[in-house]
């Protein structure tokens, strides 16, 4: 059986690891060193015979980084967002650490700092922890992995009910604005209408062709955005709603392309596209006056939340909502409930009617 042996005043330990290599190490005291050989010959032979997991290589976060921007962000609609996040925040607070020392600690560190010091919003923070945790998950399932478990961080909570959005609230905010966008031009017009009366994200328009709307079915078919698929990476269908109809067809009188909307160059706009931005401004009222405070500009997405909120205000099934706008969960969608009316309308006599004199007095008054 192996033994420490002396070098240099020191004691020295040889052992056979799982990978059959030859490995060495150095201590002060014998003692130490035996302990240390006797484990070292243990874990080797459990790894052998496969009841314990060979440790991690010694890989840092900067490798992992490099990793996840190689081969998996290229796949990902959002790509240039986790090449940024990563870049400005992730490399810098954990690159240099080995991938399995980043623990929940680093993290709580992290999105204090981040919220309080960098001012970023609790969502904003939430999207790159998530990120973190999706690619250390990553690299638990590697050949050979470079982490063994996960902790569990956790994220910002980011409240989904009773979110600040801005939307136009009534019938006279949007006949106020498409009247505002039918002044730039008939393009400016539709592509507006279409928005507010469909909830299509900027990209899903952008990425629009005439064979997706069947006008006599009434259904545009959402499969694509601006460089490949939707959101979800799922077709949905959208119904074409009555104050639609006639703006789709008159617009396929005069613009017979491939696609629904183009640029000046007959090609697919993209998210700079001014008619998304500076145009939005520009046609519909810069400011909004409610309760005497000024709002500030919309932004082309509050035309989604404004489809959505008027569905909801209008009676519209809140599921039926969820599958027009992709959401993957309900949860989402249940940001607008509060605004349906007469909610529980329908619920009132759902566990009986209200109970009459002889029930009533059977009732000890502390449950009254």
């Amino acid at each position: 059986m192996a033994k420490p042996t002396k070098h240099r005043g020191k004691w020295r330990i040889r052992w056979i690891d799982e990978k059959g290599e030859r490995q060495s190490a150095v201590f002060d005291d014998y003692r130490r060193a035996q302990t240390e050989l006797s484990r070292h010959q243990v874990e080797a032979e459990e790894i052998k015979r496969g009841i314990r997991n060979a440790p991690p290589p010694e890989k840092t976060f900067g490798d992992l980084c490099d990793y996840w921007l190689e081969n998996r962000a290229p796949r990902k609609r959002s790509a240039k967002d986790d090449e940024s996040i990563i870049r400005r925040h992730l490399r810098p607070a954990f690159g240099a650490m080995r991938v399995r020392d980043v623990g929940v600690e680093d993290v709580d560190t992290y999105v204090a700092e981040k919220i309080d010091g960098d001012e970023l919003s609790d969502k904003t923070v939430a999207n790159h922890i998530t990120l973190l945790g999706t690619m250390l998950r990553t690299a638990t399932a590697f050949k050979v992995p470079w982490l063994l478990n996960v902790p569990r961080f956790r994220k910002p909570k980011v409240a989904l009910f009773g979110r600040d959005y801005q939307w136009l609230r009534s019938d006279e905010e949007v006949r106020r604005f498409l009247g505002a966008t039918a002044g730039e031009d008939e393009y400016v017009a539709v592509l507006y209408t279409l928005a507010i009366y469909t909830g299509l994200r900027a990209g899903e328009m952008a990425g629009l062709e005439w064979s997706d709307v069947d006008l006599e079915r009434r259904l545009v078919t959402v499969q694509r955005s601006f460089d490949g698929p939707t959101k979800s990476d799922r077709v949905r269908y959208v119904p074409i709603l009555d104050p639609l109809l006639p703006v789709l067809r008159a617009w396929r009188l005069r613009h017979s392309g491939r696609l629904v909307f183009t640029n000046q160059a007959g090609t697919m706009l993209q998210p700079s596209a001014r008619v998304f931005q500076e145009v939005l401004h520009r046609a519909g009222f810069p400011l909004i006056q409610r309760n005497g405070k000024e709002r500030p500009y919309l932004r082309f997405h509050d035309l989604r939340h404004t489809f959505a909120s008027r569905w909801v205000m209008k009676g519209g099934d809140l599921f039926k909502l969820q599958r027009i706008l992709g959401h993957q969960s309900v949860q989402m969608t249940m940001r607008y409930a509060h605004l349906a009316p007469d909610a529980f309308r329908d619920d009132y006599s759902r566990l009986g009617h209200a109970l009459d004199g002889g029930d009533a007095a059977v009732i000890p008054l502390a449950a009254r």
